[in-house]
């Protein structure tokens, strides 16, 4: 037990939510606890690992974006290749988004915690007036055509986004494919993925501060707010995974569903084992040659870049999550608010690192967007990780359905 124990992160996190919970309820509300002087202590916890999030991941989200940008190739396939690929998981990532914020919307809204931490005063709120098209598209200008030195230390991940897509797309077109800078950048990028898995790590912590935070305080209804939510997005995953996903592969591609679901049976498995469409890429790069008979050449650049920018199952659960936090901390969103979330959750997903808990980086743009407290995330971090493996698994099947459904269209048309 203690070997399993030892080795397991999601189950590290769920004994020190269960064990937090225990001791806030058995210990029941505390008086003036601020004032002790293990309490300060242990919210430190909770500092610490945001505060350490918060440092690398607009570097996490660059490196990661970039080596994706890099692995399409030269600039003939990206004239091929590049458009549609961005379009079909364009039009996927939208429905995905769709499904989540609407059910969510539609559901019967969790009750805020009565004891919410404070926001944090870093955190700017989105100006509720400006409802227009005209303001929502100059805030995001705004956000986004910034000094790409000061976005990353400043954390925004839109500017981010859009500076290094243009310039990974000018380094594709200036260096050839075999150029040192490019191993330069997957050396990087697996240094920095490493060192958030050490942070990852620490999280049990974070989650253990957090949660008895609320639960001392009397928010012992958040558990069962949280298997709601929980169930939501586990039910809405499976609605995009087993009816949106097949019918578009069925429609555009050509392929059944009994068909479909045993070609990608390996790379799906693979996910699921590992949280990672990283580590799946080679099973899915397989799986797409030798089990839907994709050319090599669109699998070797659809999926690396499905690998990175397509990220279905991550943008449902994002948007779903912001509509829950934003309810928890009695946040009320205005139209403004939901539209920058949708807009957010499909920005953040594409720069999402295909790691576990990746989704955990791209997760601060969409609360930032909707004014949310960033501490919001160590809730989520209760649940998140066995949510993980399931809409991993839909990011995979995702990239292996565009890598079908573009070389048909290649084929067809190209």
């Amino acid at each position: 037990m203690w070997k399993t124990l030892r080795h397991s992160l999601p189950l590290q996190i769920a004994v020190a939510a269960a064990l937090a919970w225990l001791v806030g309820t058995v210990f029941g509300p505390i008086e003036n606890a601020e004032q002790t002087t293990w309490y300060p202590l242990l919210m430190l916890a909770k500092v610490s690992y945001i505060g350490l999030l918060k440092a690398v991941v607009g570097v996490m989200v660059l490196l990661s974006l970039l080596e994706g940008i890099s692995n399409i190739g030269n600039v003939v396939r990206l004239k091929r290749l590049g458009g549609a690929t961005l379009l079909f998981y364009g039009f996927t990532t939208t429905i995905a988004i769709t499904i989540g914020l609407g059910a969510a919307l539609m559901m019967p809204e969790w009750q805020p915690l009565t004891n919410a931490p404070p926001v944090d005063e870093s955190i700017s709120f989105i100006n509720q007036d400006a409802a227009g098209a005209g303001a929502i598209a100059t805030k995001l200008i705004n956000m986004a055509l910034v000094n790409p030195f000061a976005a990353v230390t400043q954390g925004n991940l839109l500017a981010i986004v859009v500076f290094t897509i243009l310039f990974g797309i000018s380094l594709i077109v200036a260096l050839p494919e075999s150029h040192p800078l490019f191993e330069t950048i997957r050396g990087l990028n697996k240094g920095i993925n490493t060192m958030v898995a050490g942070i990852i790590k620490l999280a049990p912590f974070a989650v253990f501060a957090i949660v008895f935070q609320f639960s001392h305080k009397g928010d012992n209804d958040l558990f069962g707010q949280l298997f709601s939510f929980a169930a939501l997005v586990f039910g809405l995953t499976m609605v995009h995974a087993v009816i949106v996903l097949p019918l578009i592969a069925r429609v555009a591609g050509g392929i059944g569903f009994v068909s479909l679901f045993r070609a990608i049976s390996a790379p799906l498995a693979m996910a699921f084992a590992t949280s990672s469409s990283a580590a799946t890429l080679p099973v899915s790069m397989q799986a797409a040659k030798e089990e839907l008979k994709v050319t090599p050449s669109t699998a070797s650049m659809v999926l690396p870049l499905g690998a990175v920018m397509n990220m279905d199952g991550t943008a449902l659960f994002e948007g779903i999550a912001a509509v829950f936090l934003a309810q928890l901390f009695g946040i009320d969103l205005s139209t403004t608010g939901i539209v920058m979330i949708f807009i957010m959750a499909m920005v953040s997903s594409v720069g999402a690192p295909g790691m576990p808990s990746g989704s955990m980086s791209g997760m601060q743009l969409v609360l930032l967007a909707a004014g949310i407290p960033l501490e919001a995330i160590a809730i989520l971090l209760i649940i998140e990780r066995p949510l993980d493996t399931f809409r991993t698994a839909v990011n995979v099947q995702g990239d292996l359905i565009g890598a079908t459904v573009i070389d048909k269209w290649q084929k067809r048309f190209g």
